[in-house]
This record gives C-alpha cells, sequence and structure tokens, in this order.
C-alpha cells in the first residue's frame, strides 16, 4: 500500500505526463481512502478524461456515488459542458438589450479554446477555493489532465488575477469581463490552497523510463516555481522479472533500473513510492483494489493461455514499413501522430520522420505537445530532418510584437492602451501557438512536416479552434495569415494531412483512440491509419507476468481492425537504448 494513504492532505492531486497511470492512481487511492470509512470525491479536469471507464459508472458534472466502493463520489468536468453554461451566463444578460449583431459578436469571443479552458477552471475553482462546496467529504482528489495542461490550470489564477488587476478596459477576448471579476475572491482562495501544505499535496506520477522520469522533474520544478511545493513521486508499472531465462523479461527489469538509478536529484529528494507493473487491466473497482495491494506477492505461474491470443500477429502487419510507402507517395504533405497521452506518439513520430528522411525526402519533425520528449539531436544527425518546436513564449512576442507594430501604429493613445490590456490576457498565448501551428502545416506544401500532436484532448480543442481563431484573430490583427485561411482545407485533404492514430493494446487507449476517430470525422478530417505500440503479441515471452499481459492484448488488436481501422500497423515492445536514432530506426523494420 502506498505511504500517500497514511498521511495524506485533503486535496491530492495527481499529475505527469500523459500514459503514467494518474487515473489509475487517483482512483485505487480513492477507493482505499473511501474503504477506511473516509467521504471521497474525486474529480477529473482532463479534456479526454477516462474516469467512466476505469471506475465503471457514468459520470456527470454533479458528483455521483460509486457502486461498490461506499463513500466514493465521483465528477467530471467536462470542459465542452462548461464553456457552454460559461457563454450563457456572460451573454445571457445581454439577449433582447443590445442589439443582435453585438449578441453574435460577444458569442464569436466567447468561441475559442481559450474560453473552454477558463470555463473549466471555473469549476475546478468552486470545489478547490469554496470550501462549503466540498465541506461533506473528507478528501477531494483531482485526476488532472496532462503535465502542460496541468500546468496551464495551475498557472491560470494568477494569471487571470494579474489580468483583472491591470485591465481597466472591461474587455479581453473573452468579452466582457464582469463574469471574470466577480470571481476574483475566488481564485485568489484558489491560489492560496494550492500553496498551502497543509491542504494540498501534489503527486507526480512517473513511469520507470528516462522520458517520464525527465518531465516529473520538470513538473516538480514549474510547481515550485510557482510556489506549490507540497510534492510526492510515484513510479508506476515499476517491473521485476520472475522468470530469469525470459530475453524480455530481463530486459525490461535492466531498463526499470536504469531509468530510477538516473533519477534527478530534485526529484530524488521527494518522497517516493513504487508500484508494480500489474498483469491485467485496470479496470474496475477489483481490478484497482489490487493495484493498491503491494505487499501481496506478485503472480507466481502463467495463468491459463486464451485460445486466440497469438492470433492478431497474423492479421496485422509488423512495424511501420507497410505505411511508408504510401506516406512517401506524393512527396510532401503533413503526416500527424494523435492519441492518449503517453502511447508513443513521439517515438512514431520521430521513427517515420527518421525513414522518409532516409528515402532522401526533407522533413521537418515538430511538435505541439508541451510535454513532448521530442530528441532535438536527430536532426543533426540525419541529412535532410531538422528537428523543431513550437514555444509558446516565443511565438508570444512575435504575435505580440506583428500586433502592435500593424494594429497598434494605427492607434491613439487610449487605443493603444486598451491593445496592449487585451494582449495581456492568457488568450493571447492560445492565438499565437495555434498560428504556429497553421504554419507548421502550411509548410507541408514544399516537404514532409511530421507533427507530433499533443495528447487528445489538447488537440481536438486546437482542431476545433479553427474557425473560431479566424474571428479571434481578425480582431487585432490586419490580415489573417494565409496560413490559417488555409488550415482547413488542407487537414481535411486527405491527399495532403494523413494522420496516425497511435494507441496501445489495452482498453483505455483504444477506446480514447476511438472517440478520437469519431471526433476527427465530425470535424471531415480522415484517419490514414493506427499504429498500435509496446505490442507484447509478436513477443515469445514467459514471464507470467508479461505472458498475462500478452494475452491480454488479444480482445484489443481484434477490436482496432475489426471495427476501427481500414489498415493498422504493429510495433512490438523494444528495449529503449543509449543510441535513440538505432531505436527508432528498428521501428520501420
Amino acid at each position: 500500500m502506498i505511504s500517500i494513504l497514511n498521511d495524506s492532505t485533503r486535496h491530492l492531486f495527481f499529475t505527469g505526463k500523459g500514459g503514467v497511470g494518474k487515473t489509475s492512481l487517483s482512483c485505487a487511492t480513492a477507493i482505499a481512502l473511501a474503504d477506511k470509512g473516509k467521504r471521497v470525491l474525486l474529480v477529473s479536469t482532463d479534456p479526454a478524461s477516462n474516469l467512466d471507464e476505469v471506475l465503471g459508472v457514468t459520470l456527470s458534472s454533479q458528483p455521483l456515488p460509486v457502486e461498490k466502493a461506499t463513500g466514493l463520489f465521483a465528477l467530471n468536468i467536462d470542459p465542452e459542458i462548461a464553456a457552454r453554461d460559461y457563454r450563457e451566463r456572460i451573454v445571457g444578460p445581454y439577449r433582447g438589450v443590445l442589439p443582435d449583431a453585438a449578441v453574435v459578436s460577444i458569442e464569436e469571443q466567447l468561441s475559442g479554446a481559450c474560453t473552454t479552458e477558463i470555463a473549466a477552471f471555473d469549476e475546478f475553482s468552486k470545489l478547490l477555493g469554496s470550501p462549503a462546496s466540498t465541506a461533506q467529504f473528507d478528501y477531494v482528489i483531482f485526476d488532472t489532465a496532462p503535465t502542460g495542461h496541468t500546468l496551464r490550470l495551475l498557472e491560470l489564477p494568477a494569471a487571470w488575477t494579474d489580468f483583472l488587476e491591470s485591465n481597466a478596459g472591461g474587455t479581453s477576448c473573452l468579452g466582457p469581463l464582469s463574469g471574470l471579476a466577480a470571481q476574483r475572491e475566488l481564485y485568489a482562495t484558489t491560489v492560496m490552497t494550492l500553496k498551502s501544505a497543509a491542504l494540498t499535496t501534489v503527486v507526480l506520477v512517473a513511469r520507470p523510463d528516462r522520458v517520464s522520469l525527465r518531465e516529473a522533474e520538470r513538473t516538480r520544478n514549474e510547481l515550485a516555481t510557482l510556489g506549490v511545493t507540497n510534492q510526492r513521486l510515484v513510479v508506476n508499472g515499476v517491473f521485476s522479472a520472475i522468470d530469469p531465462d525470459d530475453p524480455v523479461a530481463v530486459a525490461m527489469e535492466a531498463s526499470c533500473h536504469l531509468a530510477l538509478s538516473e533519477i534527478a536529484q530534485g526529484l530524488a529528494t521527494l518522497p517516493r513510492d513504487e508500484v508494480r507493473l500489474m498483469p491485467f487491466g485496470l479496470l474496475g473497482i477489483e481490478a484497482l483494489r489490487a493495484m493498491m495491494a503491494q505487499d501481496e506477492p506478485a503472480p507466481s505461474g502463467p495463468p491459463p493461455l486464451l485460445n486466440n491470443a497469438r492470433e492478431p500477429e497474423g492479421l496485422v502487419p509488423l512495424g511501420l514499413s507497410s505505411l511508408i510507402p504510401d506516406l512517401a507517395r506524393n512527396g510532401n504533405g503533413v503526416i500527424m501522430t494523435m492519441g492518449k497521452g503517453g502511447v508513443g506518439k513521439t517515438a512514431i513520430a520521430s521513427a517515420v520522420a527518421l525513414e522518409l528522411a532516409r528515402l532522401g525526402f526533407k522533413v521537418q519533425l515538430t511538435t505541439t505537445d508541451p510535454a513532448s520528449g521530442l530528441d532535438p539531436l536527430l536532426g543533426k544527425r540525419v541529412p535532410g530532418l531538422t528537428v523543431s518546436r513550437i514555444d509558446p513564449a516565443e511565438e508570444i512576442k512575435a504575435y505580440v510584437a506583428e500586433v502592435m507594430a500593424t494594429v497598434g501604429a494605427q492607434m491613439d493613445a487610449q487605443g493603444l492602451a486598451l491593445l496592449e490590456e487585451d494582449l495581456r490576457s492568457p488568450c493571447t498565448e492560445e492565438i499565437a501557438v495555434f498560428r504556429a501551428f497553421a504554419q507548421k502545416v502550411d509548410e507541408g506544401g514544399n516537404s514532409f512536416v511530421v507533427l507530433d500532436t499533443a495528447p487528445t484532448g489538447h488537440t481536438l480543442l486546437l482542431l476545433d479552434a479553427s474557425e473560431a481563431y479566424h474571428r479571434q484573430i481578425s480582431r487585432n490583427a490586419s490580415d489573417i495569415p494565409e496560413a490559417v485561411k488555409r488550415l482547413l482545407p488542407r487537414l481535411r485533404d486527405p491527399e495532403f494531412t494523413k494522420v496516425l492514430i497511435v494507441t496501445l493494446p489495452e482498453a483505455t487507449p483504444v477506446h480514447e483512440a476511438a472517440s478520437l476517430q469519431r471526433d476527427l470525422m465530425r470535424a471531415e478530417i480522415q484517419t490514414f491509419a493506427w499504429v498500435i505500440n509496446q505490442s507484447l503479441t509478436p513477443l515469445a515471452v514467459t514471464d507470467p507476468v508479461l505472458v498475462a499481459k500478452r494475452n491480454g492484448e488479444a480482445p484489443y488488436l481484434k477490436e482496432v481492425k475489426l471495427n476501427y481501422a481500414k489498415r493498422v500497423a504493429l510495433v512490438p515492445w523494444r528495449m529503449p537504448t543509449s543510441d535513440n536514432l538505432s531505436w527508432l530506426a528498428s521501428f520501420a523494420s
């Protein structure tokens, strides 16, 4: 049992890079506390939440009891519903009062991704900053979004408080500020609660691999800079081989030990728990209870083999090589890797870019993911390949400079002051990053651009916002950039943009990927192929834990092949090596 259960603050945040097991651990912790007789509220603030599936219940934006876990209640903060309600709170009082054109204008200003974020944060603040709203619970546990989005969420209270204090004009890219000004005290309380070591603990969740632990250290440092210092570390999925004659098991154990031996000094100072790799999927209350029972022995022998355990191997092509010819056919365009955080989008994007460059094409590998582990050294080692990153700070600086030099140059002193205030709003980052994303897509007209995109929820906000940003950008820019005008048509052109949905052969990643594909279809964006990553199915494992994990992949491989994907590639688990280039090259074999 992890030690945090014996000594916990009232508020617990589980955060970390996508796919490290935040939802599983937050659910398991909530269940364990409820089993001790406590009343617990479990909240998801993740736009790509899978809390319903893990708990086996249908949740809403109001606390609902969880069956088989007396005392546990859970809710989802749905960003889209929160944004809809938020917009109506702002716009409603003006209907029938202002001219219709003015009401439409306000609605347009409230249509961007930034509004969705602040609306979701509004709901989050009510739970954290208003003790009366959760007074009936002993603990409030937050299953937060992947790291980049979480840090943005945690920075919002201070950012919006500063903006409200300095904005005398009463308008912003969110429209009238009356709805925000009323929340000033709530935001201030939220900030205080986040920083209070007596009230709040942030649990950094990581996997025993270098990229995940490096991201955890970055998060630790950034949170400490924000004044959030009461932190703990949980390393999830630590594997110890049972069968010493299984080379895959031995390699996995060695990989875990190596990563943990190289843990950063700052991270090493935190209280730490390790949770072993479980041989089964973590869905349902009993599976989550077993996750906390770390004192019990691991399985001592292999479970019964499923009759069809190895069948999907013959149905799905191994490696990325089957996809490369069609990806390369036109000689240019955009290739996007999308999917749940932690499924290996960065590795797949890098492997595809590497193979295209080796075929002689000019390739740019870039990312919109604030938590991406993209290797910048690849561009120095491979002819024809460049590696870049969309840096929010640099994009904001460039965007503000452009607006001030164009629109600002034509304003009087009062208009210039209002413009400067507007550009200080956190929404400016969304606009600036979106423009950079559009520019990267546009560069696919002359070469290959391989985009390692952000985790699902954030990516969809970015894509869904494209038409809204036509209006949003035009407020402060004399002309909408041509790259923005061309963005949607290019994303919807299957000859220009090829989307690779990356997943793992497990329930939650597969089902979230299926939901992503449905959302893309509604946006008229087609999926080129699915990539099932880190599969044990093709490997001749004998270790009982790995055999059980391999057998458990079978139904999800079939589900993808038969229900979701026109074409699929299966990428086996590979031992990471010190030579990242050789490791990535093996993905295409």
